[in-house]
């Protein structure tokens, strides 16, 4: 290697000022995907709560007969919230935090493609999620269920402004996830670092990939069926109104085009997180890297290929039946493949038992059974007897909660320490774990007794002597349980990033990516200079047969910087378009015409100036510090 070559790991990186400061307005003005995936984070983490203290209200509502904790119009609200709650503003927006952080640091960038459209995707997605809430203080929230089927959501049976807050709210922040996914691609193919081939890329770049194409591919029929009610309910229309010659079950499936694709928008990205901790603790690399990639991308096809399990009872007919429910079963294959690598992986693996790995062994053993129950409900004849029961409910929940939000959690403790700088407590997170796999199990697990007794979903109470009594409180003891390892993971969540948290290293898991070779935190600029990567397991080759180095300046023609890096600069535009879609939103949901204007003058305002305004950018300085580090 040449002599100007630069090592491994930085260590003596640390961020520059401009991303250590708190200050409100490096919030609204950060273009830093590093800080965005923060506000994603916290955002989504809030949301998160908010839904968790719906699903509270919901199984205390449930826990005894006839209750009337809650009134049945109260408890569909508190019941639809929780559903999109849950879906659109906590789970999807966690695994994008993950992905904003994450995905250039994994790659050798120092940003993503498109920084502002980028700040503009977070915002976006912000202002839905509190245009959604404000609903609760502004004549009722939304009431027609996550899945607002008309005729149901129609003016006719829902005529207050919920369904409006629904529809363009969803709008707002589903405009942001589709900006999000361009701009993820963009950066994954155009962005890596020298010698980062497709398939050198790590797996969670991968998922984050389909996911992108998921995401690009599904929201926008989604965002038109809103659309289309959106002028049924403000201007007239009748596109799904039968006597006017519309079509309901053009609602039913242009939402499930999305629906079912938006279950693997929210599990993709969690395979990704468990491909990448289960090779580090296990001290192998991944079983089958060529198979996960390649089922990774027929599960992302297959997903556009079973929408129509979700209406085997509205009589489409044997043979549309039968082909969905075959396709519902394939897409079993290329998810099994993945369960058969990761066990394999861990075959004869020197295993750690982090917390993280925790995490994933509880994803792998909650995952698998909202599989199979999967795949029981892919048989259509036998799906009429599930549908619209408990049995379902248990379904998702295994897939969406012990699956997607396990994962998420094990990524949460694995990447702290590179987010935060920060160590969490090892031994208050194997307690938040055992809690909540624990009242995870007692919660939803008698859902599929309930269901095979005939316990419909969507009720908001039931009469007694129906054998529904005692599973019901078994459920809602169990979210006791649930929301003590939360208030753990919260607690243990405050003490790391307090005074007393330890400090962190650069690498203290010995990982095998880029990203644990900058400093934890990284500097705002990611990268001093940026990488050569010569294999697949880019750090794990360099510390076993490298020479400790990943860069050649002379051979890749890259000048060392001069004690300063150029970044984007700093701007509002973004949270100033976004805010004008809020404004306006408001104005088409209460008929408010001058409100309109304002915040379509504001959108389009800050859209001309931001096309037109040349970003010169910013230069960061170079910072030395000596790592601080702890024992082990």
């Amino acid at each position: 290697m040449a002599e100007h070559s630069q090592p491994l790991v930085h260590r003596y990186e640390v961020p520059s000022i401009s991303t250590q400061h708190g200050r409100l307005w490096s919030w609204l003005t950060s273009v830093d995907h590093k800080q965005l995936g923060r506000m994603y984070l916290v955002a989504s983490f809030i949301f998160f709560l908010l839904g968790g203290v719906e699903a509270f209200l919901i199984r205390i509502q449930l826990a005894v007969p006839n209750n009337h904790f809650l009134s049945a119009q109260l408890y569909n609200q508190v019941f639809t919230m929780h559903g999109i709650t849950m879906l659109f503003f906590a789970v999807m927006p966690l695994t994008s935090g993950f992905m904003n952080y994450m995905v250039p640091l994994m790659i050798g960038a120092r940003d993503v493609a498109f920084p502002r459209l980028n700040a503009l995707s977070f915002w976006l997605f912000l202002f839905g999620g509190i245009m959604l809430y404000s609903s609760w203080f502004l004549g009722g929230a939304p009431n027609a269920g996550w899945w607002n089927y008309v005729p149901i959501s129609g003016l006719q049976f829902n005529p207050g402004h919920g369904i409006d807050f629904y529809d363009i709210g969803l709008q707002i922040t589903g405009l942001g996830s589709i900006i999000g996914s361009i701009n993820f691609l963009v950066t994954i193919i155009n962005m890596r670092a020298p010698g980062m081939t497709m398939m050198r890329l790590p797996l969670f770049v991968w998922s984050t990939f389909v996911t992108s194409l998921l995401i690009l591919f599904a929201l926008p029929p989604l965002s038109v069926t809103m659309f289309l009610q959106t002028f049924d309910r403000l201007f007239g229309a009748q596109f799904f109104n039968v006597a006017a010659g519309g079509n309901p079950l053009l609602w039913t499936n242009l939402f499930w085009i999305f629906g079912h694709p938006e279950v693997y928008i929210l599990i993709l990205p969690v395979f990704g997180i468990v491909s990448e901790i289960l090779p580090t603790f296990a001290r192998k690399p991944i079983f089958g890297y060529t198979a996960m990639v390649m089922a990774t991308f027929v599960i992302g096809f297959l997903a556009f290929t079973v929408w129509v399990h979700h209406m085997f009872s509205l009589g489409y007919g044997p043979v549309v039946n039968s082909i969905f429910g075959i396709t519902s079963m394939l897409i079993a294959i290329p998810t099994g493949v993945k369960v058969f690598n990761w066990i394999a992986t861990l075959w004869n693996g020197q295993l750690r038992l982090t917390t993280a790995v925790l995490w994933v062994l509880g994803f792998l053993v909650c995952f698998t059974i909202g599989g199979m129950s999967g795949v029981m409900l892919a048989v259509s004849p036998a799906d009429l007897q599930y549908n619209n029961s408990y049995f379902v409910v248990a379904h998702f929940h295994y897939v969406l909660i012990g699956g997607s939000l396990f994962g998420l959690f094990a990524g949460l403790y694995y990447w702290f320490p590179k987010i935060t700088g920060k160590m969490m407590n090892e031994t208050l997170g194997k307690w938040n774990f055992w809690l909540m796999f624990i009242g995870f199990n007692v919660t939803f697990f008698p859902f599929h007794i309930l269901g095979l007794l005939g316990m419909p979903r969507r009720i908001y109470t039931y009469a007694p002597g129906l054998g529904l009594t005692f599973w019901n409180q078994v459920s809602t003891f169990g979210v006791f349980i649930l929301t003590a390892g939360l208030l753990v993971f919260i607690a243990n969540l405050f003490l790391s990033l307090s005074k007393q948290g330890a400090m962190g290293v650069a690498d203290p898991w010995d990982g095998r990516t880029l990203e644990w070779t900058i400093a934890s935190p990284p500097p705002e600029y990611n990268y001093e200079h940026i990488p050569l990567v010569r294999s697949r397991d880019a750090l794990w080759a360099e510390k076993m047969y490298g020479n400790g180095t990943m860069l050649n300046a002379e051979e890749l023609d890259h000048h060392a910087p001069q004690g300063m890096i150029h970044m984007p600069a700093r701007t509002m535009l973004p949270v100033l378009l976004a805010f004008g879609l809020f404004v306006a939103g408001y104005g088409f949901i209460f008929s408010i015409v001058w409100l309109d204007v304002v915040g379509l003058l504001i959108t389009f305002a800050s859209l001309l100036k931001s096309m037109f305004e040349v970003d010169r950018g910013s230069y960061i300085p170079v910072q030395t510090h000596p790592e601080v580090s702890i024992d082990g």
